[in-house]
């Protein structure tokens, strides 16, 4: 399994920076676009959807709706100053709230919505769509002056919520004593969470350092711990689902790594709260 894991990241990890740092917005919004489509693919199991034609419909559909969102679009590049991209990014900040309250009631409050497509497929909704306009408003920062500072944005949030991971996981392998979240996903404690959120604040202050992102290192410290949070909050609402749904991975697509959502289920919820925070709160751009 191990070996699968390894070969998965050295043949993922070029394509993803290749993605950030090569492709245009229009080609990048295209790949995001494909990636979300898997991801509402995959989503479709945890919404109790087991007809895989249901699952196909459930991505043609997603596809086709983040497609008319994107020709509505007067100017991609300028994505953050369009009303639906901002509601989408405010309603992710909503939903991951609301994902809170679900996650540290759970499983009481699955009763709520277990028993109920229509509800997880809203949870879907609203963890895809600004997930896809997250990564498309930041790849378009100040894109007119720069080709390339939107992609750094996305590459930091990347490996602050890789980084914040790592860190968790060691902290937690050599620290762990009180579990964070039993109910949900057993193998978390709370010392592997306080490890990660201070691996997440040293590479703010590294990356800050080491980037020109024209932003205060105080705000980006801040954006960055609530991103962190965020990312763990994504995971563990991930795990709440699978539970529910009764399956280990959301998908068997990338080998010893589980489906699409399985890795990007912590990106879905850091990368627009990041966004919401630094693009419409802040004001940064």
């Amino acid at each position: 399994m191990l070996k699968y894991r390894l070969i998965s990241a050295f043949v993922l990890v070029p394509i993803v920076i290749a993605a950030l740092f090569l492709l245009p917005p229009v080609g990048f919004a295209i790949v995001t676009l494909a990636v979300c489509m898997l991801a509402a693919w995959e989503w479709g199991q945890l919404s109790g959807f087991t007809s895989r034609s249901q699952r196909v419909w459930l991505a043609v559909l997603c596809g086709l709706v983040l497609a008319a969102m994107l020709v509505m679009m007067p100017e991609y590049h300028h994505a953050v100053y369009q009303p639906l991209v901002e509601f989408s990014l405010w309603a992710s900040l909503a939903w991951w709230l609301v994902a809170l309250v679900l996650v540290l009631t759970y499983p009481r409050s699955a009763a709520m919505w277990r028993h109920s497509k229509t509800l997880r497929l809203i949870f879907g909704v609203l963890t895809i769509i600004p997930f896809f306009w997250g990564m498309v408003a930041l790849r378009g920062w100040h894109y007119d002056e720069n080709h390339y500072d939107g992609a750094l944005w996305l590459l930091y949030i990347m490996i602050l919520v890789w980084g914040a991971d790592s860190g968790a996981y060691m902290f937690g392998k050599l620290f762990g004593k009180h579990k964070l979240a039993p109910k949900v996903s057993p193998g978390k404690t709370w010392q592997g969470f306080l490890g990660g959120l201070l691996t997440a604040g040293i590479i703010s202050w590294v990356y800050s350092a080491w980037a020109d992102l024209a932003v205060a290192p105080s705000t980006l410290l801040i954006c960055s711990i609530v991103a962190a949070l965020a990312s763990v909050l994504g995971d563990l609402t991930e795990s709440m689902f699978k539970r529910e749904a009764g399956i280990k991975d959301s998908g068997h697509l990338i080998p010893g790594h589980g489906g699409i959502m399985d890795r990007i289920d912590s990106l879905t919820a850091a990368v627009p709260v990041f966004a919401c925070l630094l693009l419409l709160v802040f004001r940064t751009i």
